[in-house]
């Protein structure tokens, strides 16, 4: 069992406009594990990061860090975080190299060249050393991001909205440092609203909209918990109308009544389709063919979010 890393207990903000950006959020990040907060924008997620890493305040609740409050022990526990913002803020006309080494003393550690000289050739970023940050592309000036963030050699990596504006292969590159860094020991907490990357990526996901935390799991038990399974029906000959003998079954039928489309939960003992299928000979409709599919991850967060 994975230890309790970050603690946060009715983490609460609300701005001066009177906008409450997050409301009672409890949530337990552990050791080592990629956690994906995924959201639309404006959930939340940036509030949520900021105020673990101490760019904002919150208005109520609490966060510790390896046991230490990020408020009153608020050295300790930022020395252990790096962030990657969204933005790209960079200046124009320093290099990488200087960059990157100013971050780490900003944080009082001692100069290390041989692992920053590691972290820039892990980065792909070590023949960019000497360049200015203006000679960049986007995506290369992101990497020097999260080597800033690694600079001091935190134990935790927060990367908000971490591909967004990137083409897909450069967001497969990174999906790809992300793993090496979390195998190197790093645990790792992402915001994003690309669905596809909590996805890919992530061991656990929390979702989170208006402010609150809907729910968070292991991303395998969760598409099993709330995800469902559909089967297509494929039938001989197209149908005008549902019979009112199989209306207990909810039946979905496509545009050309080519086929029909039943959902069931995959969990429960008796799924219906055994009835189903009876009832289908019963009433006469012949069929063709049978497919049979599961929930993605983008279904379940959109009908978590909708049924709020």
């Amino acid at each position: 069992m994975q230890k309790s890393l970050v603690n946060i207990n009715a983490l609460s903000k609300v701005y001066d406009s009177g906008h409450q950006a997050l409301s009672a959020v409890d949530l337990e990040i552990r050791e080592g594990e990629i956690l994906a907060l995924l959201g639309p924008n404006g959930a939340g997620k940036t509030t949520l990061i900021s105020i673990i890493c101490g760019l904002v305040s919150a208005t109520g609740g609490s966060v510790s860090v390896a046991g230490h409050d990020i408020v009153t022990e608020y050295r300790f526990t930022r020395d252990l975080i790096g962030l990657v913002p969204q933005e790209l803020t960079l200046g124009a006309f320093d290099t990488v190299w200087n960059t990157v080494n100013f971050s780490r003393g900003l944080f009082g550690k001692k100069a290390n060249p041989a692992y920053l000289e590691q972290l820039l050739k892990d980065l792909s970023l070590w023949d960019k050393k000497d360049s200015e940050l203006r000679e960049l592309s986007g995506g290369m000036k992101r990497r020097v991001l999260i080597a800033k963030a690694l600079s001091h050699e935190p134990r935790i990596l927060f990367l908000d909205e971490p591909t967004a504006g990137v083409d897909v292969e450069l967001r497969k590159d990174m999906w790809k440092m992300v793993r090496r860094l979390n195998d190197s020991g790093v645990t790792i907490i992402l915001t994003t609203h690309y669905i596809e990357e909590a996805e890919e990526i992530a061991d656990r996901v929390g979702i989170i909209n208006d402010g609150e935390l809907l729910l968070v799991d292991d991303k395998q038990c969760l598409m099993q918990k709330l995800g469902k399974k559909t089967l297509r029906i494929e039938l001989k000959q197209a149908i005008d109308r549902i019979p009112d003998a199989l209306g207990a079954y909810n039946l979905e039928p496509s545009e050309d009544g080519s086929h029909l489309t039943y959902t069931y939960d995959p969990d429960v003992e008796r799924t219906g389709i055994t009835a189903l299928l009876q009832s289908l000979n019963e009433v006469g409709i012949s069929l063709k063919d049978l497919q049979t599919s599961e929930s993605s991850l983008e279904e379940i967060f959109v009908r978590l979010v909708n049924s709020r």
